[in-house]
């Protein structure tokens, strides 16, 4: 009976280090969706950018009287005013100075050049459109350039929560007044030494 009585609690106290040794494993969140809403978005983008290149090439295509470039950033431009006497563009860090107006690919003007006043650009140091971030690198000063981006290159899908709708094509015209060195950024010359 000792016996007995021995083994039961060597039982015992084995079933209860096991049981107080095992530590519980966490849930794992249940999902099915296995990348299934990121192929359907990532499907729904595809069809839109070819419904809005599309739209730009047939714009493209009836404006013979100029020529337009496509850029390697996915939208189109083409010179009103060229400066073909200087090589300046803006770097970054340097402060552009523009006028621009936006209109919708019909022509119907959303924002006039007055509306939006003279604006003064700090390149790739402050927050536009990713299209007219690109966009000014590539002129000079003098010029004007109609551009042509597609909706992810302008307010994508918010819009601008304005006149600008959701997912919105937009011709911009540009011109460059100027370009400058921004005197705060730039490095302060080295005190003048003489030796007397």
């Amino acid at each position: 009976m000792k016996l007995a009585k021995i083994i039961m609690v060597l039982l015992l106290g084995m079933n209860l280090v096991t049981c107080c040794s095992h530590k519980p494993e966490a849930r794992r969140p249940v999902s099915h969706s296995g990348g299934e809403f990121m192929k359907k978005s990532i499907e729904r983008n595809k069809k839109l950018n070819q419904s809005e290149e599309s739209i730009i090439a047939d714009i493209i295509k009836k404006d013979t009287a100029v020529d337009y470039v496509a850029s390697t950033k996915g939208y189109w431009y083409t010179y009103v005013t060229k400066n073909e006497a200087s090589t300046d563009t803006p770097d970054k860090g340097e402060i552009a100075y523009f006028d621009y107006e936006i209109k919708d690919l019909k022509g119907k003007v959303i924002y006039s050049q007055e509306e939006l006043k003279p604006q003064k650009y700090v390149v790739d140091k402050q927050n536009i459109i990713m299209g007219l971030r690109h966009g000014l690198k590539l002129m000079k000063k003098g010029e004007t350039v109609r551009f042509l981006f597609p909706s992810h290159m302008a307010f994508g899908y918010h819009g601008d929560e304005k006149k600008v709708g959701t997912n919105q094509p937009l011709m911009y015209t540009v011109t460059l007044n100027d370009i400058k060195v921004d005197a705060a950024a730039a490095p302060a010359a080295a005190p003048k030494t003489t030796n007397e």
